[in-house]
């Protein structure tokens, strides 16, 4: 019996020494797994700082974006506008000399009574026309007894008069036009020193 008591002792002894192994092989384990997420910690750190700065890189990217594509909407609309509002600059800019001829034609004296008639023709497709760019915006330029005023006055002479007061304009040379707002053509007129 005592051959089998010692043998069962080893036996327990290998056993106990085999679970010892196998402990220290677990808490080795447990400590490499722990290590590794301790690793992966760092890593899943490191990626999710990297995820988020480039997250916020790209919603700046995108409010910049977008207030660009405000801008450029916002701009596109004026020119827009303003291209609606301006359309027939170009047509007014074309007939304002047929104006001034007219206008010419009917400066002239009238000797006849067979060129009244004609005259009186004249006279009303000049109306015709003054009416039709009046409709699209076309006002004139005031200028004769007004302040000289550089943005819708080209003065082209000056003199001095003493019925007139200092910076006043004289005489118009050349009517001046105005498309709403924007000035077509200025005035050519004289000034008073």
């Amino acid at each position: 019996m005592g051959v089998s008591f010692v043998a069962d002792n080893e036996k327990q002894e290998q056993s106990y020494g085999q679970e010892e192994l196998q402990d220290q092989e677990i808490i080795e384990d447990t400590d490499q797994e722990l290590v590794d997420e301790a690793d992966d910690t760092e890593v899943n750190n490191e990626e999710f700082e990297a995820l988020k700065k480039e997250k916020d890189e790209l919603y700046d990217r995108l409010l910049r974006l977008q207030a660009e594509y405000d801008n450029f909407r916002k701009r596109t609309q004026k020119e827009k506008e303003a291209d609606r509002k301006y359309k027939s600059q170009a047509l007014v800019t074309e007939l304002l000399p047929v104006l001034d001829n007219f206008e010419r034609a009917l400066e002239t004296e009238i000797k006849e009574d067979s060129t009244e008639s004609f005259i009186d023709g004249v006279k009303m497709v000049h109306r015709q026309l003054k009416d039709a760019l009046e409709k699209e915006g076309v006002e004139e330029v005031k200028a004769e007894g007004e302040t000289f005023d550089p943005n819708v006055h080209q003065a082209v002479m000056q003199v001095e008069d003493d019925q007139y007061e200092s910076n006043t304009v004289v005489q118009e040379l050349q009517k001046g036009y105005m498309l709403k707002d924007r000035v077509i053509r200025p005035a050519m007129v004289k000034v008073n020193q």
